[in-house]
Order: structure tokens, then sequence, then C-alpha cells
């Protein structure tokens, strides 16, 4: 009894210095504020604004199952006109309607490929200003693609033209680059990396959206932060369907196959079947949030992380969905159907998911343990389509190194923190011709603009598009030090 006590003590001694020291570590800590603001170049911000007014204005909607290209082309004839130096200089090359320009460097050593999709979504319903019109109003670009994602395509594209008109020409090749399917997931993004693969050219870096320059991060760490992507997750899509045969609604039996759906969705949705671990990346964004936040016991937690762990691992997907998209393979029950009378019990019912898979539990584990769940109640799986998690940008190597770097010059004292993209975007297709995929476009979304992307009234604030175009500036020059 007393061998008990005497180990109870201990413990109970060493979890109040373990305390301890996480305390005196938090008051340690040196509070930080992050400091950002938009451009007031009247000049650039005019000119930027009008042409990207112009890309706006000009319809790029993909859908799925067209294959004309004239729209996009007639894109590249815009481009042109808008850039015409840029266009001079680099080699131009057209894969079904996917651009690809070419800026020879000094040498071939460590090419970088700058890319953003050209096409756009629906933009359905009632607007503030038309959504092609490419209005200029309040300070803002407004129409569907200002923000999504025609601002990083008109940035790097500027930034080329201007250094080309100042006689610039860079250490290694340049690719700029731009897909016409990336909305529907179409092949626009793999063709346009078969073609690196046919050149046999292997990226030293890809640019691509992703993150981006955003505020409050976290409830309770205020401020703005450039929240760089350096993985994004797996997509899938999954049909479940239930059977029976059918019967008169009159005389139901039980566990029909809504019935039988209705159970696995809310089984699902009680008990989540996917396990939560942290990557490196959200260790890291722990780690750099904590000297912002304004809570002491958030602070406490966020800069203790190596005594928290096992506790927010539990808590985070309690308290934000984003959390939990994280730390955690995610399931979305999205569209379902059953009989087409009311008073019919339907032989076969389905509800379709999307499925976004986290890298410690991929996409053949993730489909394994939900077409496990479904099959206790008497439901069938299928896998419509799937796509594993990308590799992640190294957190310790040269590309996040020189990434942080050009950031903190073109955009002094904004916080940097890396960050796990939930959403899919054309460079899940390029690991194979490039280890180091940044996703990061660097513009400000605010809640407005996080709100308007496939929403209405999408806009992109004007102040912000001179910082996007002196960031790639910053990238291609970047070269010259490492390349001699």
């Amino acid at each position: 009894m007393k061998t008990i006590l005497y180990i109870i003590l201990v413990l109970l001694c060493l979890i109040v210095l373990l305390l301890l020291a996480a305390v005196i570590r938090t008051l340690l800590l040196s509070p930080k504020k992050t400091e950002y603001s938009l451009s007031t170049d009247k000049k650039r911000v005019d000119l930027y604004s009008e042409k990207l007014s112009k890309m706006v204005a000009m319809e790029t909607v993909s859908r799925r199952g067209d294959e004309d290209i004239a729209k996009f082309l007639n894109f590249h004839k815009l481009l042109e006109e808008l850039f015409p130096k840029t266009f001079a200089v680099c080699e131009k090359i057209n894969i079904d309607g996917n651009l690809v320009l070419k800026w020879k460097g000094k040498n071939n050593m460590a090419p970088i490929w700058l890319m953003s999709h050209m096409d756009v979504v629906e933009a359905n319903g009632d607007w503030q200003y038309p959504p092609f019109s490419g209005a200029i109003a309040e300070d803002k670009v407004w129409g569907r693609g200002s923000a999504d994602t025609k601002c990083s395509l008109m940035a790097f594209l500027q930034a080329t033209e201007e250094m080309i008109e100042e006689g610039y020409e860079p250490a290694c090749d340049v690719y700029l680059a731009s897909s016409c399917t990336e909305e529907i997931g179409g092949s626009g993004g793999p063709k346009l990396a078969a073609w690196l693969k046919k050149q046999g050219i292997k990226l030293f870096m890809l640019c691509d959206e992703g993150g981006s320059i955003v505020e409050e991060p976290v409830g309770g760490v205020p401020g703005n932060f450039a929240a760089v992507g350096i993985f994004e997750k797996g997509y899938g899509d999954m049909r479940f369907v239930a059977k029976s045969n059918g019967g008169h609604a009159s005389a139901p039996k039980r566990n029909t196959p809504i019935v039988r759906l209705a159970k696995f969705v809310a089984d699902v949705e009680k008990h989540y079947p996917f396990k939560s671990k942290y990557s490196p990346a959200v260790i890291q964004m722990f780690k750099t949030l904590s000297p912002y936040t304004t809570n002491f016991g958030l602070r406490f937690v966020f800069s203790n992380i190596w005594l928290f762990k096992p506790i927010l691992l539990k808590v985070l997907p309690l308290l934000s969905a984003q959390g939990a998209a994280m730390v955690r393979t995610t399931i979305a029950f999205t569209m379902q159907s059953g009989s087409d009378g009311y008073n019919v019990i339907p032989q076969e019912a389905t509800v379709s998911a999307n499925l976004r898979f986290i890298p410690h539990q991929g996409a053949d584990e993730s489909i394994k343990v939900i077409s496990e769940r479904a099959a206790k109640f008497g439901v069938e799986a299928e896998v419509v389509y799937k796509g594993n998690p990308s590799n992640s940008l190294n957190l310790d190597g040269e590309q996040f190194k020189m990434v942080k770097e050009c950031i903190s010059k073109v955009f002094p004292g904004i916080g940097i923190m890396p960050y796990v993209v939930t959403g899919a975007t054309d460079s899940r297709f390029y690991d194979e011709v490039c280890d180091n995929c940044v996703r990061f476009s660097p513009v400000k979304y605010g809640p407005e603009q996080m709100a308007g992307m496939h929403g209405l009234n999408e806009n992109i604030e004007a102040g912000t598009l001179p910082g996007a175009v002196d960031y790639y500036k910053a990238i291609i020059t970047a070269q010259e030090s490492r390349i001699k």
C-alpha cells in the first residue's frame, strides 16, 4: 500500500513540475503582432486592377463533358494583348487549351514552375455586380475568377512583363502555366505534368494556389498570416448502395434500404471512423501561432504542444471543422436517391459522399475503413474516384526556406505558417516531376473573399495585387543566389 501511495505521489509531483515548466515557458514567450497593409500605390493598383478586370470579364467557365476549348484559346489571345512582352520573349506551348510559357534562363538548372488556373466555376444567383463584368468598385475587383484564381495568374504574368521590360534575364528557366480544367478536376493538370515528364524536366519548385494571406487563422489569434500549403489531402468520391425487393409502402418491412442508409450515415456522424494524427505541418503551425495569441489559455496550450498534444488531438475536431480536416480523413455525404414515388419502397437507394484522405490514413485504408462500416448495415460501397494525398514539402528544405524569405521580404512583419490544404488543386498531379510543390497565392483573402469563392459576389481587394506581383518577382530572382 505504501508503495502505491509513493508512486501516486511521485506522479503527482511530476505532473505539477511539468505544468509549472509549461507555465514558465508560456510567461517567457515574447508576444508578437503581425503587420500587413494593402498597397497605396495608386498607379500600380489601377494598372493591375484594369488588367485583372479584363481577364475576369472574359467568361472561362469549365464544364464536365464540354470539350470545346475555343473560349480558352480566346483567353490566350487576351493574355497576349495584356502582356505583350512576355509573349514576345517566352516560348508559347498550347496543350489542348492549357497554356505554358517558357522564359528561358541563363541555364536549365533548377527550373521553377509558376501556375494558376484560367477556368472558373459557374456563376449563378443574384450578384451585387454582374459576375463577368470585371467591375472595379469599392476598392475591389468583382467577378467570377477575381480571387480564384485569375488574380495570381495576372500577378506572375505582370511580374514577368515588368522584369522583361527592365531587361532582366532569369538565372534558370521559368515556366508560366495555366490549366483550363482545374475546377472540374479535368485533364489539364495531368496533361501539363505529362508534358514536363516527356521533356525530361524535373522542377526545382512549383508554385500553385492552396494557401494565401489570411486573417485570424484560428480564433484568438488576430492578425494576418501567410498560410503556406505544404501538402494537400487526397480526393475521393464514393457511392453507398442499399438494396431490397421493393414493395408497396402501405405494408413496409423493417430495415428498408433508406432506413439502412440512414443508420449508416448516422453512425458515421456519431462514431467517426477515421484516425486523428498530427502531421509536422500542424505541429509547426501551432508553434508558429503561439506567440501571436491574445488568450493566455490558448498561448499556454500552443506554446506547450509537447505536453498537450494528446488532449488537443481529441478536442480539435470538436472545436472546428477546419481543425478536424487537418488531422484526419473527412467524409461529407452530399447526394442521395431512392424511389420515384411516395408510396413505393425502393429496390435500391443510394447516398454519395466526398472524402478527403489524410496521408497517415491514405486512400486505400480510408476506403477500407468506411466500406467495412457500411457493410455492418447491409450497405455496399462503390469507389467512383480515388486520388491519393500529395507528397509533402520538406519544412527543412531550401524551397520552404526560400518561400519564407520571399514572403518576409515582400510582406515584412507578416506571420508565416505551414498549412494543410484540404481542397484539391492541379499541383496534386505533379508529384512525378516535382518534389517541392508550394501551395500559396500571395494575395489576401479575408472573410468576404473566402465566402465569395464558388459563391456569390466573388471579389479581390485591389490593394493586394501589387504585393502579389512583387512576390513572384522575389521568387524568380531568389534563384540567382543559389545558381552561380
